[in-house]
């Protein structure tokens, strides 16, 4: 079963997507929003899934679905906690500022907990009010990233039954400041102004449309960045992922519940290759899935980094395909532009 929300209001309005992306019917009936109906899940799946059966077989209403008239799935959510569990990305970080990685990141998550009261959709720009000067020392950078929404989850559950509690995938572009980012973190408080708000593919997918890509808490699929229309990543997210989606829920309520539409993030998608940092697409490598990494890999080659951040007018696309080719969770496909107040 494939949602998505178009937008309407703060909260959009929830649609199931036919799985080749093409159709439309409208849920409204069962639940006006995807919050809604993760408020009450256990009753509205089976009806969902009904409808669902009924698009597919062309005995529901139908219009043409158009990936720029959504939503994030979640316009805003009660919560957004973005992990970090390819360990490669880290130590990539810290091995160009000449930091060792403590042995705790391979045993215990990172997780920050981000700004979910306004994402922007999967085709909307992202803006910035400032000018291309001061846009350029906050260092603009994508991070493409697989995401999942949660029910309902108690504090102090186990990695393997949090799985249980995975309802929905997407993708994610959580877009950083990497400039703004040392001295948020110098002050020992975490990341506020360096974390704007984040997008989200188009539409959110039920893991069993997954099939066996979708195992062990981890989605096993290359995750496609093309950058300014180049190839600039294919990573593999379900390679080189120290923790599963289990895991990272477990860590994030070992103190508190998680509410039903809990959105957790894996971290960049990021890949080791022959034991060793990852090389660019057009060096025979997986590329990357964020501009920092292979400038972090061009500072422990070079000494220095070449590659720029983005700037206004640079577009980033971040898409996942199945056997066939076909995209899975629709494009995220946005563009950097100057945010100019109305007030």
């Amino acid at each position: 079963m494939k949602l998505a929300s178009l937008k309407q209001g703060r909260d959009g309005r929830l649609v199931i997507v036919s799985q080749d992306l093409t159709r439309y019917t409208d849920a409204g009936r069962i639940a006006p929003t995807l919050q809604a109906a993760l408020d009450d899940w256990t009753n509205v799946e089976p009806r969902l899934r009904e409808l669902s059966q009924s698009l597919e077989a062309g005995a529901a209403p139908v219009e043409r679905f158009h990936e720029r008239d959504c939503a994030s799935p979640l316009p805003r959510a009660f919560q957004w906690a973005d992990g970090s569990a390819y360990v490669n990305h880290v130590e990539l970080v810290r091995k160009a500022r000449g930091a060792e990685i403590p042995d705790s990141f391979w045993t215990d998550p990172l997780m920050y907990q981000g700004g979910s009261d306004s994402f922007i959709g999967p085709r909307d720009t992202i803006r910035l009010a400032h000018d291309e000067a001061e846009c350029a020392k906050m260092g603009i950078d994508m991070e493409a990233e697989v995401s999942i929404i949660t029910d309902d989850v108690p504090m102090g559950i186990t990695p393997e039954k949090a799985r249980d509690h995975i309802k929905l995938i997407m993708l994610v572009n959580d877009v950083s400041l990497r400039g703004l980012i040392p001295a948020e973190l110098a002050k020992g408080f975490g990341f506020f102004q360096s974390k704007p708000s984040s997008a989200f593919s188009p539409v959110a997918v039920t893991p069993d449309m997954l099939g066996d890509d979708w195992r062990d808490g981890k989605l096993h699929r290359p995750l496609n960045v093309d950058y300014n229309g180049q190839p600039f990543g294919r990573a593999e997210a379900g390679v080189d992922m120290t923790f599963d989606f289990g895991q990272l829920i477990a860590h994030a309520a070992k103190t508190r519940n998680l509410c039903a539409g809990t959105i957790i993030g894996s971290g960049t998608v990021s890949n080791k290759l022959d034991g060793g940092p990852g090389k660019p697409i057009n060096e025979g490598g997986a590329g990357y899935s964020c501009i920092a990494e292979i400038r972090m890999i061009e500072t422990i080659r070079d000494g220095k980094p070449t590659t720029e951040f983005m700037k206004f007018g640079d577009q980033v696309r971040i898409w996942m395909e199945d056997d066939k080719g076909h995209t899975i969770f629709g494009d995220i496909d946005q563009q950097v532009e100057r945010h100019e107040p109305t007030a």
